[in-house]
């Protein structure tokens, strides 16, 4: 977005764009080893108790006897893009020219496939450092429909595996994530709004709102990502990928009568959908 080449200067292209000059200047650095051991507890332990904020993780881990402050905590759980789960008052700003959509689930029968999909984002841990995957799930069937891995959580690969979902599997009624900015973003929404599907978005904190694909992050990171320490990202693409195969067409869930995800979204489609 920024053009270092153009008349008008730095300072006033990101004035005018509404992001901090200071960002534009920022060069990333490593996570330090120390950092990446501490966040891959943390995310143990987030999936362990959800309900954990930065004091309590906090105090959890210096009885691990991690030595770590609460600021430092905090910090992370925003790397990790986790937060604790509980409903709070809805008090925060979102990103200047996103918009947040109400939740559209409550008390909603979801007796079908396509009629509800949701979509994600969740840390992976790698030997040296780590990644991001996103997915989206059919809320009926469980099904993962698209899923891809990236080293940051720009908006930009969250469109890419919409766009593929939508191609390979037609458009659900309603699409639910949380008020991440990659998700309220005018890039993504534009896509689900050029397609008439209802934006839904989770109460900010709100567990049960999302409550299926926290429970796909969990079998998949219990399941997989734990007993790994992939070496790189091609390595993570075909492990993970395998593993959502696995999921998706031989795993029985007792929540699908120990139907596999496949078997409950290709067998309640209409038969030209499902060819």
């Amino acid at each position: 977005m920024i053009d270092r080449g153009h008349d008008l200067p730095i300072a006033g292209q990101a004035k005018a764009l509404g992001i901090s000059r200071g960002s534009v200047y920022y060069l990333s650095r490593p996570v330090p080893a120390a950092d990446l051991a501490v966040m891959r507890r943390m995310d143990e332990l987030h999936l362990e108790l959800p309900f954990a904020g930065s004091r309590m993780l906090r105090d959890l881990l210096n009885k691990e006897s991690i030595a770590i402050g609460r600021c430092h905590v905090a910090t992370l759980m925003k790397r990790l893009r986790i937060e604790a789960l509980y409903r709070k008052p809805n008090t925060s700003k979102p990103t200047p020219g996103h918009k947040i959509y109400p939740y559209l689930l409550r008390g909603l029968p979801i007796d079908r496939p396509n009629q509800v999909w949701a979509m994600d984002i969740t840390y992976v841990p790698m030997a040296r450092g780590f990644v991001y995957l996103a997915a989206i799930i059919d809320w009926f069937s469980r099904r993962v429909l698209s899923w891809r891995l990236s080293i940051t959580m720009e908006a930009d690969f969250c469109v890419e595996v919409l766009e593929e979902a939508l191609a390979r599997h037609g458009k659900p009624e309603i699409f639910n994530t949380d008020q991440g900015s990659q998700f309220t973003s005018h890039a993504f929404t534009s896509v689900l709004q050029e397609a008439g599907i209802a934006i839904s978005m989770d109460g900010r904190g709100a567990w049960r709102d999302n409550v299926f694909i926290e429970r796909l992050w969990r079998s998949v990171k219990y399941e997989e990502i734990y007993l790994r320490a992939y070496d790189t990202v091609s390595t993570a693409r075909a492990s993970i990928g395998q593993y959502l195969a696995f999921y998706n067409g031989r795993r029985p869930h007792s929540s699908l009568d120990r139907r596999t995800p496949d078997q409950t979204y290709f067998d309640q489609l209409p038969h030209p959908a499902a060819a």
